[in-house]
Parts: C-alpha cells; structure tokens; sequence
C-alpha cells in the first residue's frame, strides 16, 4: 500500500512540474494549493532533495524546483525514493537473503509477476504524463 508519504510527494513532485515556470516554488504555495501541512511536506521536501530530485533555495525568492525535466521522471521512483521498495513480499526486495522455500514455493511465480506488473505500471508513468492529466 502506498503511504501518504508516497501520494503527497507525487503531489509536490507534480505541483512543481505545472507552477515552477523557472523560478522556485516556495513552499507554503504548495501547502496551500495541495491542502497539506507544510511542516509534513519539509520531510517530505527534504528526502525529494537528498535524492536529486528538486534543488532547494533560501532567502528571499527561494523554494524548491524539479532538478530535471518533468518527463524525464517516474512515479515508480518517485515513490521508491519516498516509500523504499515496491516489491510485495520481503523475499523480492533488494537485498534479501535467499528463502529457503524458493525452490518449491508455489506462491512466488504469482509474487514475481505482481512485482513486475507493479514496476512495469508506476515506472511507465512519467511526472509529466501525471501533470498533464
């Protein structure tokens, strides 16, 4: 399940793709336009920065803009960056130890094709397909 965390950063992610026209966006402007608290949106801001994603700026005329084209972004990774892994079962995520039941698991056909289903879906979905529709 998506997280709050993971709706509302696609939201400023898209928020910034129609309204940042070259200049920052501050972020009470997206706050109010989103209805969302900015104290929420600063964590959220902040892991979208860390990442690469937007470029902050202070002072008189700052806030936050996209580092890159609108199309040259996924929602599959704009929500991994704020919700970890898509992957539907722990034995998929990156990273995780062999399960011993990999061999004879009769449930982990369905899981990888679920995964790849998911990734397929958000990772086609590009910020500016999403701004646009």
């Amino acid at each position: 399940m998506i997280s709050t965390k993971g709706r509302y950063g696609l939201r400023v992610m898209i928020d910034l793709a129609e309204n940042e026209g070259g200049k920052p966006v501050p972020l009470k402007d997206i706050a109010e336009r989103q209805a969302i608290s900015k104290k929420y949106l600063e964590i959220i801001v902040k892991e979208l920065v860390n990442a690469g994603f937007v470029i902050g700026t202070s002072g008189k005329g700052g806030g936050y803009k996209l580092s890159r084209d609108p199309r040259n972004y996924t929602a599959g990774e704009i929500l991994e960056v704020l919700e970890g892994t898509l992957a539907p079962v722990a034995c998929l995520r990156c990273g995780a130890e062999s399960c011993k039941r990999e061999s004879f698991c009769k449930t982990l056909p369905m899981w990888k094709e679920y995964a790849q289903m998911t990734h397929d879906f958000f990772y086609k979905k590009s910020l500016m397909d999403l701004a646009e529709s």
